[in-house]
């Protein structure tokens, strides 16, 4: 396969079940000497600039930061340039880039091509019109040239939006009500998918608050890589309105932080042909990152949408969208209303000429450059080199990756599981270890800040991304930093 990040499939339950090894011992973490003596002694003395401008920030923004991502022990970190593989803050320090915006810059940060192309869009037209520019054609039709699937396509704002418009698509087409998404996967913050999210089995208990209950009586979790929990809940929504799609992330929840078999995806299309529901791949992530035609052309499974994001834009704003069967998408179609039935979508700004310009250029360049395969390779030494380093100290942490999506899982903070058919036997699991999950996620977030005292960016401390602009020399220097963190890990007597 041409252009394709990933040379090797992991089994999911090998993973698995060292990640469960893993949340059965209590957590290990940098010492309390290594943390308050050299961890924070970095941040205090090094990161003055950034300080000062998070503390000001809470002024004016809630919680300090605009993003989620942006987040970090024990204070965020401002960012001033973004070259290739390297960030630097305020105060001039240089961190290697493994978080790289999310995921989606996968020729590295500030690409110079999509730059000077769009910085030429600028002189010329300026970033958005309001009306048609020739761009929107481009980015749609080279799109469907990689992935023939997606023979139509609707650029929008975000994958937030993205996947609003792909449910909408579905419930339209089969007159059906119900949505399946699998317990622990992200698919956007509108109400209806806020839900199950992070921790499968989940369902309205954790990030819910301010969503009316409602919202959720169409939306349905599964336990993840589970296609007998999938089959039976088709069953039951068979009673109440039928199931109008299942959403997944192809290889797993969360990027793949909940790996699934390899034939799973193959088992979804077949169920979802069985009982009449739509497929739908949310390829935000995975699109043009871990194959040029994307999850879906790696595991030779067709779905009936796919929904994109972060990647579709080049790491600019506004990169969003959805597309798919022509039957399907065409049901989205724009302009003033027609008397039909078709899923109203908008966004003043969205497929502006500056997005759809800069998406139609990184696409071309990952084609050029063979990024997916280089950065899947370096994803691989990553990985690997993690893995030989766990094992030279003796420690439990779960290493692996699917291309340049590597996973570092240390306090094993995402890996409980509550999934159920019974809300209240899931409800009471999550009670009862919910004490124990936010003291993983603080240790997973103190390893985090190690890591960037270090000079390693990552996200959350627990996921990498690599892309183009990594070497065999940046990623062996990474590996000599983590090097430097574990040789100060301990074993605690926390999270137990």
């Amino acid at each position: 396969m041409n252009n394709c990040g990933i040379s090797r499939w992991d089994d999911p339950a090998e993973i698995n079940a060292r990640l469960r090894a893993l949340t059965g011992q209590p957590i290990w973490e940098v010492t309390d000497d290594y943390y308050n003596n050299v961890v924070l002694k970095y941040y205090d003395e090094k990161c003055k600039a950034s300080r000062a401008v998070y503390e000001e920030s809470k002024n004016y923004i809630p919680g300090g930061v605009q993003h989620n991502l942006a987040f970090n022990k024990p204070f965020p970190m401002c960012m001033a340039r973004a070259e290739g593989a390297y960030l630097y803050d305020k105060d001039g320090n240089r961190y290697i880039d493994f978080l790289q915006a999310g995921g989606p810059t996968i020729l590295g940060s500030n690409y110079p091509a999509v730059r000077e192309k769009v910085v030429e869009l600028l002189n010329e037209c300026g970033p958005v019109t309001g009306l048609l520019h020739e761009s929107e054609l481009m980015i749609a039709r080279e799109i469907n040239r990689h992935m023939p699937n997606v023979e139509m396509f609707r650029m929008l704002g975000s994958g937030t939006e993205a996947v609003m418009a792909s449910l909408r698509i579905a419930r339209i087409a089969t007159g059906k009500k119900h949505v399946i998404k699998i317990g622990g996967a992200y698919h956007g913050w509108s109400d209806q998918m806020v839900y199950g999210l992070k921790i499968p089995g989940s369902r309205a208990l954790l990030e819910s608050h301010g969503i009316p209950g409602g919202a959720f009586e169409l939306t349905d979790e599964v336990r993840p890589n589970d296609l007998e929990m999938l089959e039976a809940m088709l069953k039951r929504n068979k009673l109440t309105g039928g199931t109008a799609a299942v959403i997944v992330e192809p290889v797993g929840p969360e990027s793949g932080t909940r790996p699934v078999a390899k034939d799973y995806n193959a088992g979804v299309r077949s169920l979802c042909d069985r009982y009449g529901a739509l497929f739908i791949f949310d390829e935000v992530v995975t699109g043009f990152r871990v194959a040029l035609g994307g999850a879906q052309s790696y595991f030779g499974v067709v779905p009936d949408l796919t929904v994109f994001g972060k990647i579709v834009a080049g790491g600019y704003p506004a990169a969003g969208g959805v597309g798919g069967k022509r039957e399907y998408a065409q049901l989205m179609a724009a302009g003033l209303a027609t008397g039909k039935h078709r899923a109203y979508v908008g966004g003043t700004l969205a497929a502006n000429p500056l997005s759809c310009l800069a998406g139609y250029t990184t696409i071309r360049e990952i084609e050029r450059t063979n990024a997916c395969e280089v950065a899947g390779k370096m994803g691989d030494r990553l990985c690997d080199g993690l893995k030989a380093l766990l094992d030279k100290y003796g420690l439990p942490f779960v290493a692996y990756n699917q291309g340049s999506i590597v996973h570092l899982e240390c306090t094993g903070a995402m890996s409980f599981d509550f999934s159920s058919m019974n809300f209240a036997k899931s409800a009471l699991g999550l009670l009862k270890h919910k004490k124990m999950m936010y003291t993983r996620k603080d240790s997973m977030e103190r390893m985090g800040a190690a890591y960037m005292a270090n000079g390693i960016v990552t996200l959350a401390g627990s996921r990498l991304y690599t892309s183009l602009a990594d070497t065999p020399e940046v990623i062996d220097d990474a590996l000599n930093r983590f090097e430097e963190v574990f040789r100060h890990v301990a074993r605690t007597k926390k999270g137990k």
